[in-house]
């Protein structure tokens, strides 16, 4: 699916994935081929290969100095910054002698300041990089997962109860389209109404209600429904500013 995307002419700078893309070598192999990078998450016991060796992941772990870690961020949450720990190590190159226009294979980890917990990523730049991006683009998979839970959640994506698979392509298909329809009018809304300070700008949450409330089955009291919905926001903007300077008080 990815190769035909690009095939078609999907502009695409980065790819981002789980691990079930993370262990799949053709993939790997074919976005090297075409120099797209790319951050595939990878399991504790995926093997790589550095200094000469092949190893488990996990246990490249005792090779990052205590002063090779960084705390990034990978992107906004509803509570604050998603700030990790972050470290990569330099792999040995995958496959035939390296060209002087070859790449570069990185194996980055990610620590959680709190508990402890980690995760692998297997990482490929065509040019030099810094870890800066590629924590940026490993953020940007969390981006795609909360797209899909808000196509379920708000259009019913996981809602066909559907046997053949022309069925279930026309269901998913309006049920993204949608799902556009939601973005789209939330951006265009940011960009010609920019929220009063105070109020989140309309997320497409807020958006499904009041086109639930006003559009498909009017209500009576149009007008109570809009007071309502200025009090959520506001409440959620409040709630945001809360997280945001409790996590800012607790950085060293």
């Amino acid at each position: 699916m990815i190769t035909r995307a690009l095939d078609a002419g999907v502009p695409a700078g980065w790819v981002a994935g789980d691990e079930v893309y993370g262990a799949n070598p053709g993939l790997r192999a074919e976005l090297e081929a075409r120099q797209i990078g790319y951050v595939l998450a990878v399991a504790c016991d995926h093997r790589v290969g550095f200094g000469g060796a092949t190893q488990r992941a996990d246990a490249l772990l005792r090779q990052v100095p205590a002063r090779a870690w960084q705390q990034l961020s990978c992107g906004k949450g509803a509570k604050g910054h998603r700030l990790y720990q972050w470290a990569f190590l330099r792999l040995d190159h995958d496959g035939p002698a390296p060209t002087e226009q070859a790449g570069q294979h990185w194996l980055m980890i990610r620590r959680n300041h709190k508990t402890g917990e980690l995760a692998y990523y297997r990482c490929y730049t065509p040019r030099p990089t810094p870890l800066a991006v590629l924590v940026k683009v490993a953020g940007r998979r969390w981006t795609v997962e909360e797209r899909f839970q808000t196509g379920k959640g708000l259009c019913g994506l996981d809602q066909h109860q559907l046997r053949r698979w022309r069925s279930w392509y026309r269901w998913v298909t309006l049920a993204m389209l949608a799902h556009a329809f939601l973005v789209v009018a939330a951006v265009t809304e940011h960009a010609r109404h920019p929220p009063p300070a105070g109020l989140i700008g309309l997320t497409c949450n807020e958006l499904q209600h009041l086109f639930a409330a006003l559009v498909i089955q009017p209500v009576a009291d149009a007008a109570h429904r809009l007071r309502w919905s200025v009090w959520r926001r506001r409440h959620q903007a409040r709630a945001r500013t809360c997280h945001y300077r409790r996590q800012a008080a607790w950085q060293p």
